[in-house]
């Protein structure tokens, strides 16, 4: 699932979205430089400009980004989306013969014949589903052995699932309660301004003496106006916010009956199958990935818009991530596809809690990391301790493989995990939101009101950690195109170790006051830093870089791509 915020969890207290006044974050501080500028920014602006003052010179890489599509015409993302230099545009032929026609700047692992894929279910309800068949009305005592085993684990999901359902049928009704007070307020001070501007000096002029429910009306509507909520239109966008996430979490992402997939016109299960989907390139809703592209490598040089974070960067759009939970087996091929055409780097801002057939996701990671790819994944934003609680996809391997004669392989080497870094500094400079994991989280980079592009050729602010992932890939991508005789092993050690420490406390995520070491949020203790990364870099020795090297050093043999049979444990 695209990582976003719960409106669930905002709309238990709606007022309250609308009373706790946010400033707004300097413009495009995501490049800027913690030293130069004041902000917690990658130094990517710095970074490029002592690589441009030393007289270095980028190689062109290609950076996958792996999301819900990207409007590859955007006028800030036109000239650095990669074009295919094996396939001619139009002429319904698989030109480079690579399994895919047509696929000038990616490919949709989420269309077919049927349409695009936007609303999907949730990986948990698929599992409950697939387990209710099976295990609804069974008696446990007459199970043994794996059967046994596998009803636990229905128990498991089914105790999540329901309770979750039931959740969300009640929620539209809870959620227009909570929306009403607001509603009921704009009716009273409309009516108190009869006919005059709904402004906030004329509200601030209305006589409210001696009608202490009007005064209370009057206090509520200049606190949400303040907070941007200005108008009605306001107010019915944001009933109808509410309405459509209650209306895809019933019908959608939390029903069980649900089969949206068929419009793709493959088998999910049939893991055989890697040639599907179409060149689709947007999908129905390409605002998250166009953000997450515009990142990491808007045009720096056109003089529109915004700055991504690297230069030299051509961006291949693989969809893969519906409004739902993203499947096993289309993000394994998107990984599959990313790293046969040349990727040296994928940003992956999704994820979710529940992944039945993990192994085959590992085994194109694997792939990847043999190839000398780097991964860079969001960490997510439920306020969670990726060390105990379960979210994938991610670096540890389900199967660990035999690494040499003394030990196995049981992470991806090549895997970079990125919590959100807030704008503000001191105690609140962790984003409220951010996963963290003093084991499983690498590092912290820029993730709150970040701007960029999105659809229809405009610009928007997002925050998440699907924000701080392409943050941290942008600046890897820096260090790819400069010192591309670098591994991508070498280069996600040159990011952790040149990371600027973090000292003190701050405000531990998902609460408002219990505070934490930043230490102890992640492996290395930091945040990310271009400036830093590009001196360390300049000093590193490249490691040798044939195929057995790179092989030996991703703690692996000749790579062998998998063709969706399970291996023995």
């Amino acid at each position: 699932m695209i990582f976003k915020k719960s409106l669930l969890v905002v709309l238990t207290c709606l007022p309250g979205l609308f009373l706790s006044a946010q400033s707004k974050a300097p413009e495009n501080w995501f490049t800027l430089d913690p030293t130069v500028n004041n902000v917690n920014g990658t130094g990517g602006d710095e970074a490029l400009k002592m690589l441009k003052n030393k007289g270095k010179k980028g190689q062109t890489i290609i950076v996958a980004v792996l999301d819900s599509g990207v409007e590859v015409d955007h006028e800030d993302l036109k000239d650095v989306m990669w074009v295919n230099p094996g396939e001619i545009a139009g002429n319904g032929k698989d030109d480079d013969n690579n399994g895919y026609v047509d696929d000038i700047h990616g490919w949709n692992f989420l269309a077919g014949p049927g349409g695009n894929v936007n609303h999907e279910s949730l990986e948990l309800t698929r599992e409950y589903a697939r387990l209710q068949k099976r295990f609804e009305g069974t008696d446990p005592k007459n199970l043994h052995g794996d059967a046994a085993e596998e009803y636990k684990y229905w128990i498991k999901v089914k105790d999540e699932f329901e309770p979750q359902r039931a959740d969300a049928v009640n929620g539209m009704e809870n959620a227009m309660k909570q929306i009403k007070p607001i509603e009921d307020a704009f009716n009273a001070v409309e009516s108190a301004l009869k006919g005059k501007e709904f402004t906030t000096e004329n509200v601030a002029a209305i006589d409210v003496s001696g009608n202490d429910e009007l005064k209370g009306q009057v206090e509520l509507i200049t606190k949400v106006m303040a907070n941007g909520l200005t108008s009605r239109q306001d107010l019915e966008d944001a009933k109808k916010e509410a309405a459509s996430f209650f209306y895809n979490q019933v019908e959608y992402q939390l029903n069980p009956d649900c089969n949206v997939r068929a419009m793709v016109g493959d088998d999910p299960n049939d893991l055989t199958n890697r040639f599907y989907g179409t060149n689709e390139y947007e999908g129905p809703d390409a605002f998250h990935g166009t953000h997450v592209a515009g990142i990491i490598a808007a045009n720096r040089n056109n003089n529109i818009g915004i700055k991504g974070v690297a230069d030299n960067v051509r961006i291949m759009t693989v969809r893969c991530v519906p409004d739902g939970d993203e499947r096993d087996k289309d993000v394994a091929n998107a990984i599959y596809y990313a790293v046969d055409n040349g990727a040296s780097v994928i940003n992956m801002s999704f994820g979710k809690g529940y992944s039945p057939q993990k192994w085959y996701v590992d085994q194109a990671m694997r792939y990847a990391a043999q190839h000398d790819v780097l991964l860079v994944h969001a960490a997510g934003n439920s306020a969670a301790n990726n060390d105990s609680d379960d979210n994938y996809p991610n670096d540890d391997l389900l199967k660990p493989i035999k690494k040499g004669l003394f030990g196995k392989e049981r992470r991806i080497s090549t895997w970079m995990e990125i919590g959100a870094l807030h704008w503000k500094s001191g105690e609140k400079r962790v984003a409220g939101f951010s996963n963290y994991g003093k084991k499983n989280v690498d590092l912290f980079s820029p993730g709150v009101q970040l701007q960029s592009t999105v659809p229809d050729g405009k610009y928007g602010p997002a925050s998440g950690t699907s924000m701080a992932s392409p943050a941290a890939a942008g600046v890897a991508a820096v260090i790819r195109s400069y010192y591309p005789e670098l591994s991508a092993v070498q280069v996600k050690h040159i990011m952790e170790s040149s990371v600027v420490k973090q000292d003190g406390e701050v405000i531990k995520p998902g609460s408002s006051t219990e505070k934490v070491k930043f230490s102890e949020l992640c492996v290395s203790g930091g945040v990310v830093s271009a400036i830093n990364a590009v001196q360390m870099a300049e000093k590193t020795t490249p490691a040798k870089k044939s195929k057995k090297a790179i092989w030996r050093e991703a703690g692996v043999g000749k790579p062998k791509k998998n063709l969706g049979k399970e291996p023995r444990a």
